[in-house]
């Protein structure tokens, strides 16, 4: 008696994302099934048959920032508070793609911001970080946007952040450097004019480096 062959399940229907389309999905998915096609000699077929989709859907979570409101995002969440020493929020853990290799960098980021008059709800600074980080980024830019909007946004004295991100990009390839940490920060106001205001900062996120 002859088995009969199974019957291969027709392949998963996309739909319409946050960031990509369906058809923009289905695109990807061809790029990446190009990709296992050229190195199929290498790889379980089996187990990256669903792979092409599966990345297809993955990038329209990792790319979610594009789509966030910034107003959205504030919420009117800006308060009056007779408050004017330093706000830090620190180890906002964040995950990001590299727009030159498209491989993952992560780390985390130190923002403080120095009021005048006006408090932002605490939640919203690692939005903020999230919302820059789920992008195609490069590190620099990210850290100077986040400073930007934040000093656009609450319009404080002064702002300043440190963000430190370990890249796959030199540690899986290229150098191959695990445990290399690159470090960038981004000050505005008073925080860039003052010395002492910035080497109060700077202090709070020594620190952090000095407890590891």
């Amino acid at each position: 008696m002859v088995a009969t062959p199974k019957k291969r399940s027709p392949p998963p229907q996309f739909e319409d994302g946050l960031i990509l389309s369906a058809a923009c999905k289905r695109q990807v998915a061809k790029g990446v099934r190009h990709i296992l096609e050229a190195v199929s000699e290498h790889v379980d077929g089996q187990g990256t048959r669903e792979t092409p989709y599966r990345v297809a859907r993955m990038y329209d979570e990792l790319l979610a920032g594009y789509k966030v409101d910034p107003q959205a995002l504030l919420n009117e969440a800006l308060f009056d508070v007779e408050y004017d020493e330093m706000v830090i929020v620190k180890d906002i853990d964040f995950h990001s793609l590299c727009e030159h290799h498209m491989l993952p960098f992560y780390g985390r980021a130190h923002v403080g911001y120095l009021p005048d008059r006006k408090v932002i709800g605490l939640s919203k600074i690692p939005r903020m970080v999230e919302m820059f980080a789920r992008r195609l980024q490069v590190q620099e830019r990210m850290t100077q946007q986040i400073a930007s909007f934040l000093d656009e946004t609450v319009k404080p004295l002064g702002v300043g952040v440190v963000v430190e991100g370990v890249h796959l990009c030199a540690v899986m390839r290229g150098v191959k450097k695990p445990g290399s940490v690159m470090v960038t920060s981004a000050v505005r106001g008073l925080f860039k004019d003052n010395h002492a205001t910035r080497e109060e900062f700077m202090a709070h996120v020594r620190q952090r480096f000095e407890a590891r």
